[in-house]
């Protein structure tokens, strides 16, 4: 009786040891796909986004948004420096098992910065101070999110090319962006960091500026024009 009831967990034990490598390949699939397809993780190397991001912080990138909507204002994104052929399937798995899993160094370089300048657009810095131009009219960006010791440089006008992004770090002073590299095409973008997860005292989410509207800033530009040209209706009115 003793060995009636042994054999059975010899047998779950043995049965378990045939599907680990199943289990274990099930599980390889799925953080391949979702390394491929849908989210990443990253080590901030530089300062050149502080005070949003510190040296040794690790965010998660959403890598199927931009498969949704295109890249918008303020977004901050991960992109390559140099993005080549697009690699077919099997090819994303040689690089996961290489470069993801740390055999090899990887052969480009991953940077994040924040999208200021969208396509077709036209930007111009004056001290510091960010001007966009577009066809709607154009708007002076506030920045609250910048490095307290700000950049009071300037640069432009430029036209952004279509399918490209310009992009900026936060830290303007200690940033190597589209200001020097020029704009970055739309595949070189990996996807958009949407979450900080360590260190876990300022784990949280990012979340997007609220910049003012090409047409809105164009009306209140407009504004006095348009008091002070009522006005001298009303005053016409009146003499006659």
């Amino acid at each position: 009786p003793h060995q009636d009831e042994i054999k059975p967990k010899k047998e779950k034990q043995g049965s378990f040891l045939k599907e680990l490598p199943i289990l274990i390949i099930i599980a390889f699939g799925l953080a391949l796909l979702i390394k491929t397809f849908l989210l990443q993780a990253f080590y901030i190397p530089s300062e050149s986004m502080v005070p949003t991001l510190q040296v040794g912080d690790r965010v998660l990138v959403n890598k199927l948004v931009y498969r949704i909507h295109p890249p918008r204002r303020g977004d901050i994104i991960v992109f390559i420096e140099d993005p080549g052929p697009k690699k077919a399937f099997w090819g994303r798995v040689r690089s996961f098992l290489t470069e993801g899993l740390g055999v090899t160094k990887p052969k480009s370089l991953d940077f994040i910065k924040r999208v200021i300048g969208l396509p077709g657009e036209t930007i111009q810095i004056t001290n510091g101070v960010v001007t966009i131009r577009t066809p709607e009219g154009s708007l002076t960006l506030n920045e609250p999110y910048l490095n307290s010791d700000r950049d009071t440089s300037s640069y432009g006008p430029f036209k952004i090319p279509l399918g490209t992004y310009f992009v900026m770090g936060d830290n303007r002073g200690n940033s190597s962006d589209s200001r020097t590299r020029g704009p970055i095409k739309k595949k070189a973008i990996i996807g958009r960091a949407f979450i900080r997860i360590w260190p876990l005292g300022r784990f949280g989410f990012f979340h997007r500026p609220k910049y003012p509207s090409a047409t809105a800033a164009g009306l209140m530009s407009m504004a006095p024009v348009l008091v002070l040209g009522s006005g001298i209706v009303a005053r016409r009115r009146r003499a006659a």
